[in-house]
């Protein structure tokens, strides 16, 4: 399970990482049910050396479920180690920086892979709860509609 970790001092360093709020049709959001701890989340990953925040976030989402994507807005950027630094079931811990879009689907099929067991669409008033806090936090910023980026 990943969990929190409230000595920041842990983490091994810092990771600038991006993730993805989707929303379909009848406005229920895509979740990813993760590997490396079961728990569900939005579909995101690490921005790669010599990759830009846009171009990973399109990535990650395509590796993660199959869907390919367009980028529609920034929602916010997060930080707060309160929030952001996150221990792993190995034991490692890390503090991410996260830069949230959301994405409107343009094509592909939902797919699992290596890290994701599962994908689901799910309505935003039944959100699992097993999700990630931290995403939640994402989810309800995505869906407050505001034009300006949360700072968090």
């Amino acid at each position: 399970m990943i969990t929190l970790e409230r000595e920041h001092e842990r983490a091994l360093g810092v990771r600038p990482s991006v993730s993805a709020v989707s929303f379909d049709r009848r406005g229920h959001l895509l979740l990813q049910q993760r590997s490396d701890g079961g728990q569900w989340g939005l579909p995101g990953g690490s921005v790669e050396i010599g990759e830009s925040v846009t171009a990973a976030v399109i990535r990650e989402v395509l590796e993660e479920t199959g869907l390919t994507v367009g980028v529609r807005r920034i929602v916010g950027v997060y930080s707060d180690p309160a929030r952001q630094v996150v221990r792993y079931p190995d034991g490692n811990v890390w503090h991410y920086v996260n830069v949230c879009f959301e994405c409107a689907v343009r094509g592909g099929k939902l797919t699992t892979c290596d890290e994701t067991l599962d994908l689901r669409y799910v309505p935003p008033a039944r959100l699992p709860s097993t999700l990630l806090p931290n995403h939640r936090i994402r989810i309800r910023d995505a869906r407050a509609r505001r034009t300006a980026a949360f700072v968090r």
